[in-house]
Parts: C-alpha cells; structure tokens; sequence
C-alpha cells in the first residue's frame, strides 16, 4: 500500500508541476474553500491538504522565478529606471 500511494504521489507532483500558476492558484483556492467548509471525511482532508502544500509550493516556486526575470531586467543595461516610472 506504501508503494502505490508513493506512485500516487509521484504522478501528483509532475501533474502539479505542469500546471500555470493561474492553474495552480485556482485550484489552490478551491481546496481552502472545500477544507474552510469543513464537508468530506478525514482521508479525503487530508489528501486535499497535501494536494495544497503542493500547489502552494509549485505557486512559490513560479512567483520566485517571475521575481528573478523581473529582477534580471530591472538590473540590465538600458532596463527600466525610476525615471521611467513617472
């Protein structure tokens, strides 16, 4: 049983590594909701709960990677300046 729920969980994280960070925020949201409302049985909480961690951390993973392109082109020559903000 371990080693199908490893599987399992292997096919979760490449399928969450796939997803947009829209894809990813949306469904996010939806597994708060569903958990904030409090329906379902404990094994089913549980598991959209470690859905959640992924997602969460596939969103962190895409924001630091948008903040790193932001920064690259902020601190290139001839990027956008204070000036050009005005």
């Amino acid at each position: 049983m371990v080693e199908a729920r490893g599987q399992h969980a292997a096919q979760d994280d490449s399928a969450v590594a796939a997803l947009s960070f829209e894809a990813a925020l949306a469904e996010l949201e939806g597994i708060v909701k569903a958990l904030e409302g409090g329906q379902g049985n404990l094994a089913s909480a549980i598991e959209s709960y470690e859905r959640g961690v992924a997602l969460r951390r596939r969103c962190e993973t895409l924001l630091a990677e948008a903040e790193a392109k932001v920064q690259a082109i902020v601190a290139a020559p001839g990027g956008p300046t204070l000036r050009d903000v005005e």
